[in-house]
């Protein structure tokens, strides 16, 4: 059998770490040894990003939304359980938006909420 050399295996995935760390500092960008613990650290990071983004953006749209809904007189969790109750299903992004922008359909919304909460 003949024998199988891995050097141009190797010398692809190499070049595809250090193309991955361009940009790094020092040797990470230029060593294979250094720059392979800094992009598989990246690569981690960034799916780990990609979940705490979506948490943030959520945070945000309720802040949002909880100070629109205080100006008109209702607090957050009684906004969403009279949006709720009135059948009316609008998500957190379009109620921010809302709440930024369209501050008298919001105010509808909100009057809405409150004679279906009861409050």
């Amino acid at each position: 059998m003949a024998r199988v050399k891995k050097g141009v295996n190797a010398h692809k995935r190499h070049k595809k770490i250090l193309k991955m760390a361009k940009g790094y500092y020092g040797q990470k960008s230029k060593v294979f040894k250094a720059a392979n613990p800094a992009v598989m650290r990246a690569l981690r990071s960034a799916y780990t990003g990609r979940k705490l983004k979506k948490r943030d953006y959520r945070k945000m749209w309720i802040a949002r939304i909880n100070a629109g809904a205080r100006k008109n007189g209702i607090s957050y969790s009684r906004l969403m359980d009279g949006l709720k109750k009135s059948g009316i299903e609008i998500n957190r992004k379009m109620l921010s938006e809302m709440a930024i922008y369209d501050e008298k359909g919001f105010a509808e919304l909100c009057s809405t909420a409150k004679a279906s909460c009861g409050k």
